[in-house]
């Protein structure tokens, strides 16, 4: 085993969060002088495992980022979205867990002092702009991969975290919305089209590239702290 594979499982937890009277399996990974936390909501049809974000939350980890993959449905929720899509496009149930997720947080001994930004793709992506105007105060900066602003177009105007827009360049359905939808925002943002990617950037390099925008956004928006603050794990 190599010494960041190494590294990257000594820092990975598995935590189960309270939020919105759910109990949600969730994966942790907390670097050791971590300065800041991502919260990653997925889309449709993906889990706290997708091989994607983990990828990108080790990328965030360089960067001195905590990342909190979490699902935002309950395994028998889970089970009846697979069969029905009831719960995948339920906005505003998903906002308000990873609302509820903002708090835990703020309640846990080892990251409640981490700046907080969130991650989400496609329908989770739309949560997660909803979730950062339910905690305007605590939401630091956003970042949505190949997402769906426009299941929540009524509250972008409410939306006052810097925010980056990131899709692939032959996903033109999703080039659009967002192109429509950006401007609806207030505050920082920026659209980040990566050419030949499609939606689940699965090109070579098209992931390699949305995890160093989603990176360097954070570095540059999530407020640092004037002293870094070291945990014991």
């Amino acid at each position: 085993m190599g010494t960041a594979t190494k590294m990257v499982k000594e820092c990975e937890r598995s935590v189960w969060v309270s939020s919105a009277g759910a109990a949600l399996q969730a994966t942790l990974f907390l670097p050791e002088e971590a300065w800041g936390v991502v919260v990653f909501a997925h889309g449709m049809g993906s889990n706290r495992n997708s091989p994607r974000n983990r990828f990108i939350a080790q990328v965030l980890r360089e960067a001195g980022l905590a990342s909190l993959l979490m699902d935002l449905l309950t395994r028998d929720e889970m089970t009846v979205d697979d069969l029905s899509g009831h719960y995948r496009f339920d906005t505003p149930l998903l906002a308000n867990r990873i609302a509820g997720t903002i708090d835990w947080i703020q309640h846990h001994e080892e990251a409640r002092k981490l700046r907080i930004g969130l991650f989400g793709a496609y329908t989770g992506a739309a949560a997660a702009l909803m979730a950062a105007t339910l905690r305007p105060d605590k939401v630091e900066a956003i970042v949505s991969r190949g997402g769906r602003p426009d299941l929540v177009s009524e509250i972008l105007p409410q939306v006052h975290q810097p925010t980056l827009f990131i899709v692939g360049g032959e996903d033109q359905p999703i080039i659009e919305v967002n192109r429509k939808m950006i401007e609806r925002l207030p505050a920082e943002k920026r659209l980040e089209i990566i050419p030949g990617a499609t939606h689940l950037f699965e090109e070579p390099g098209g992931l390699e590239l949305v995890a160093h925008l989603t990176k360097r956004w954070f570095e540059q928006h999530l407020t640092r702290p004037v002293k870094v603050w070291s945990m014991n794990l």
